[in-house]
């Protein structure tokens, strides 16, 4: 990580100091930093608006945008979706330069400008059928799972976050093996990822909730046009390998079962 974003995180810790206001999830030497600010905006004068903005520094950055991802139990998905794109748009224009500050404090400042008006749709985007960039298509991923301490919940999140993300796919037990195939766009396979690595999903042996540190991303690409698509995110349970193969076949990925999930069984 360049010496830019480690002095710029240190500021940014020494300007959100209040608990729970900046708080790093991941430091990686080859994928970069990544941490939450929470800032209260005022959106009425007597409404404050939490924000939580996730913000991932590749290893490259500031050469390279921030990935971002923003929640806010106040705004709709919808809302949230807005403030990324606005904030990544600001971005573009610090790139070389530390710019995280620079970012929160924009939104700050221009957040009831921003949910009050209706998104707006670049107009170089095309739909898949006219021939839509590599970035704009479908995508899929394949995700492997060592384990499910507290299942129900774990499930719960992965739906919601399956939901809010609008993200179609399957959550897969069979035996031993848990599997999470999802489709959609490509920015929002990005933005699960970072929620299933930086959130605390599932809990430790003692009982104590904590991050997924055992996923495994099997695979990432681009929908082609044999592969079925998935019109709705399903959790399913498997008897047997050929049940789980049969899925597999089924949505047109059967060349996707046979390089990865035998070699689970192992």
């Amino acid at each position: 990580m360049s010496e830019q974003a480690l002095e710029e995180l240190s500021a940014l810790a020494a300007i959100y100091s209040e608990p729970g206001a900046c708080e790093v999830l991941a430091v990686s030497e080859t994928d970069g930093v990544t941490f939450r600010i929470q800032i209260g905006v005022k959106e009425l004068p007597d409404t404050d608006i939490l924000l939580k903005l996730l913000f991932h520094l590749p290893v490259n950055y500031p050469s390279t945008l921030p990935e971002i991802s923003v929640n806010s139990d106040q705004l709709t998905r919808a809302q949230c979706m807005d403030v990324k794109d606005k904030l990544l748009e600001q971005a573009k224009k610090h790139l070389s330069e530390p710019m995280v500050h620079e970012l929160v404090l924009w939104i700050q400042q221009h957040l009831k400008y921003v949910i009050k008006q209706p998104a707006t749709v670049c107009s170089e985007k095309t739909t898949l059928s006219e021939g839509a960039s590599t970035e704009d298509a479908i995508w899929m991923l394949l995700l492997h799972l060592d384990h499910m301490r507290a299942k129900a919940k774990y499930v719960k999140t992965v739906e919601k976050w399956a939901s809010d993300l609008k993200l179609t796919g399957r959550l897969m037990f069979m035996g031993k093996i848990i599997l999470i195939l999802l489709q959609g766009d490509r920015s929002n396979i990005k933005e699960y990822l970072i929620l299933h690595k930086t959130s605390k999903v599932d809990v430790d042996s003692s009982g104590k909730k904590c991050k997924e540190k055992m996923i495994s991303v099997l695979c990432e690409t681009k929908v082609q046009s044999q592969h079925k698509r998935f019109q709705m995110f399903e959790v399913k349970e498997y008897s047997t390998l050929d049940e789980l193969q049969k899925e597999f076949e089924t949505a047109g990925l059967a060349n996707l079962f046979s390089e990865f999930v035998p070699p689970l069984l192992k």
